[in-house]
């Protein structure tokens, strides 16, 4: 029995290592807990997050996973569309999106947002979410401080697929 472990605890360790470092540094899979990304990401939807930002150029529309800046949510992780990067101006009006001016066709939405908000300048190292189910989705139209830090970013969301149970 004591040589069987001699071969196989080396391996296993080595195993958890790799996953742990993979997990944490490289990619992670995560299961969607709310309704937030609807039609886009169902209820219970299962996401690969890749971790590798400082390799990565977030661009307007990604999904991206992070911590949130609500009081009371620290340790969560909230998952929403990219919509404004440092330096856009944000503003909803009459059921319709605008960054720096300009209406921005959104076909993943399923109904007009029912909120007016803004015009907000995101600042310098920081970023503007919105989830796809917008008149129901707790995101940055909503949080005492609209904007998310780069230091709080997770990653950015590169498979999605939906839960076969």
């Amino acid at each position: 029995m004591l040589k069987y472990a001699k071969q196989w605890v080396p391996s296993i360790v080595i195993a958890v290592v790799i996953s742990l470092f993979v997990r944490t540094y490289v990619a992670e899979a995560m299961k969607v807990p709310t309704g937030s990304m609807i039609p886009t990401i169902q209820i219970n939807d299962r996401l690969i997050v890749e971790k590798m930002l400082w390799m990565t150029t977030l661009e307007h529309g990604d999904i991206v996973v992070f911590n949130p800046p609500v009081a009371g949510d620290e340790g969560k992780r909230y998952v929403k569309r990219l919509i404004g990067l440092p330096g856009d101006t944000i503003e909803i009006k009459d059921g319709k999106l605008y960054r720096n001016d300009e209406v921005i066709d959104e076909p993943y939405l399923q109904e007009k947002m029912n909120y007016t908000f803004g015009p907000i300048t995101v600042p310098a190292d920081h970023y503007f979410f919105l989830g796809d189910n917008r008149n129901i989705s707790y995101d940055a139209h909503l949080w005492d401080t609209p904007f998310v830090d780069k230091d709080k970013l997770i990653g950015k969301v590169v498979l999605e697929f939906s839960n076969p149970f």
